[in-house]
């Protein structure tokens, strides 16, 4: 299933309804993330207007369940600190973006920076990369992030409405199918050795890594693959 169609009729209607429709496969490994956090939250006692306000203005799935972990026993500067860390993949998200929106307005920018998540940044990356001269390709890639966004905050309220009958929402094993996910959105780049290499480069530094706090291990298995992929490619573009 093509989950970049390029919409028959360009504008900026059609690609906006076109990204919402691009990510709908990413939003159905997302929903049992949102309801297991909203869960969680409400189990945890966290208010429904503290919850709402997280998944609100956080957005972030993981950044979220790690301040939510951290916030009974953990100082505040230090949980900040934490999620920063833990978003900065965001950074080099950030980065392959820039030559396609830095023409933008700032209001654009801005907004498309916020709602920046892993699901939005590769059903946007994707269209961007299509060979097609839509000039609102940035459309589609606010369709779909906003559609995500909706869809985490009603989720997390519904996680929290049903949290009580929800108990050990965490242990159920439903965040099985964020990672599911994440494979699926990693495989269709694997196209040629310097990406590979850097993939399992990358994903056996985060398993050598996995026990340092605050997760940076992380941040360690990123610039591992980083590094190592960049490197590949000069290697093999010099033979």
């Amino acid at each position: 299933m093509n989950i970049n169609p390029i919409p028959d009729k360009i504008s900026r209607k059609s690609e906006f309804f076109a990204g919402c429709r691009g990510i709908v496969p990413l939003i159905i490994g997302a929903i049992p993330f949102g309801i297991i956090f909203g869960a969680v939250a409400h189990n945890s006692g966290l208010s429904f207007a503290g919850t709402i306000a997280m998944s609100a203005f956080v957005f972030a799935g993981s950044s979220q369940f790690i301040a939510l972990s951290l916030l009974k026993s953990t100082a505040i500067p230090l949980i900040i600190l934490t999620v920063f860390v833990v978003n900065l993949r965001h950074l080099l998200y950030a980065v392959s973006l820039i030559p396609y929106i830095q023409r933008l307005p700032q209001v654009w920018k801005f907004s498309l920076g916020f709602w920046l998540t892993d699901e939005a940044f590769a059903v946007a990356i994707a269209r961007y990369n299509q060979a097609d001269k839509s000039p609102y390709k940035h459309w589609y890639h606010f369709g779909a992030a906003l559609f995500m966004y909706a869809n985490w905050q009603l989720f997390t309220i519904a996680g929290f409405t049903l949290g009580n009958l929800i108990p050990n929402a965490a242990n159920w094993g439903l965040d099985f199918a964020m990672s599911v996910t994440f494979i699926g959105l990693l495989i269709p780049y694997l196209i040629n050795k310097p990406m590979i290499i850097a993939v399992v480069v990358s994903g056996i530094m985060a398993l050598f890594f996995h026990s340092l706090p605050y997760n940076l291990g992380l941040i360690v298995a990123t610039l591992s693959g980083v590094i190592s992929g960049i490197s590949a490619e000069k290697l093999y573009l010099t033979q």
